[in-house]
């Protein structure tokens, strides 16, 4: 399999509600034509180089996926019918993409995403209480001292 990546660009006036029937489309052909769906990444809105379709600015999404030539022409095929896609662009990433490393690489980049959760906690707990009496009167003590 190859590893691509496709820029799209939606109408920014759809909701999400709206928005979301086009990324389940994408992950229901992914699924049909077994291949792996390595990221989507939502940018959000932006404005645009130039108009496209009188419109100003546009909803960016990046989709990074494995699949076959046939996958990028039947995706692209959706695009195209679809109205609410003002535009797309396909590029090619690898031809000779390791999937089994690339599921490794997805799973080390889930784990490192919720790491960060458990370190702050763990932080939070080692961090002294304020109201901890103990401190309190070693504070007075030690101002109390370097007064004299």
């Amino acid at each position: 399999m190859r590893r691509y990546e496709t820029f799209i660009i939606i109408d920014p006036d759809l909701s999400d509600e709206e928005r979301s029937p086009i990324f389940e489309k994408v992950r229901d052909l992914i699924q049909q034509e077994k291949c792996l769906l390595v990221m989507l990444d939502e940018w959000g809105s932006r404005r645009l180089a130039y108009e496209i379709k009188k419109k100003s600015r546009g909803y960016y999404v990046r989709l990074d996926y494995c699949g076959t030539g046939e996958f990028v022409n039947e995706i692209e095929r959706f695009f195209r019918i679809d109205d609410r896609v003002m535009k797309y662009m396909t590029v090619l990433l690898d031809k000779h993409a390791d999937i089994e490393l690339i599921k490794e690489e997805i799973v080390k980049s889930e784990i490192k995403e919720s790491e960060p959760d458990q370190n702050e906690s763990d932080i939070e707990q080692d961090a002294p209480d304020i109201n901890d009496s103990e401190t309190a009167e070693n504070e007075t003590t030690k101002t109390t001292e370097s007064d004299k």
